[in-house]
């Protein structure tokens, strides 16, 4: 059977032979490479999918993470707003005493001014009531106490301050120029001419003294 049997040379019948043959296998080869590529192509979609899937995942994490973080602020910020609420402690307080001229005439009533300022690093709330401030004149020397804005007045109205980091509190006070005792006792008279000094104090928080005189 294998014998070429035909008018032609037994040559062209084994040429067509073997070209069908290859034939054939160039057929098998592509048959076989289609089903490869199909089985392939099968798996690259399905990671494709996957990788978009994670993306989506992805973006919806940072999208959730922005929102908690801008939550985060607000919470930071009611966090500081409630520690702001909190009381001024000494520590927290500088005060300052001036007088608002140098030298006053005898009968003429010294007006001083006290600054109150929050030194800390945060805000937070004080009363500074003038019964709770405290502004005495002293001799120069510091020695003896003639006056005191808490002596005939010791329960004034209450007047809480919440005061920002750096912020200040102004007030002033006017001396009638005469001496004062401790609940008022004693007779007040007028201070001779001479040289003063004024001091203000809050809690034991205490301003250096600031000079003056009364000629």
């Amino acid at each position: 059977m294998l014998e070429p049997n035909g008018p032609l040379p037994p040559e062209i019948y084994w040429r067509r032979r073997v070209f069908a043959i290859g034939i054939l296998v160039v057929a098998l080869a592509l048959v076989i490479w289609v089903v490869l590529a199909v089985a392939r192509g099968g798996d690259s979609p399905g990671d494709t999918a996957a990788a978009g899937t994670s993306s989506v995942v992805t973006k919806s994490a940072d999208a959730a993470a922005k929102p908690s973080g801008e939550s985060g602020a607000p919470k930071s910020s009611a966090a500081a707003t409630s520690v702001a609420a909190g009381p001024c402690p000494d520590q927290s307080l500088a005060i300052k005493v001036t007088v608002e001229q140098p030298t006053y005439k005898t009968g003429e009533q010294p007006v001083f001014g006290i600054v109150i300022t929050n030194i800390s690093a945060m805000a937070c709330t004080r009363d500074m009531g003038s019964g709770l401030q405290q502004v005495s004149v002293h001799t120069l020397d510091g020695q003896r106490r003639l006056w005191s804005s808490t002596d005939c007045y010791p329960d004034g109205q209450p007047d809480v301050r919440t005061m920002s980091r750096g912020e200040q509190a102004a007030f002033t006070v006017t001396w009638s120029g005469t001496t004062s005792q401790p609940n008022c006792a004693g007779e007040r008279v007028q201070v001779p001419p001479g040289a003063y000094s004024v001091v203000a104090q809050l809690g034991s928080v205490r301003s250096m003294a600031e000079p003056f005189n009364i000629a």
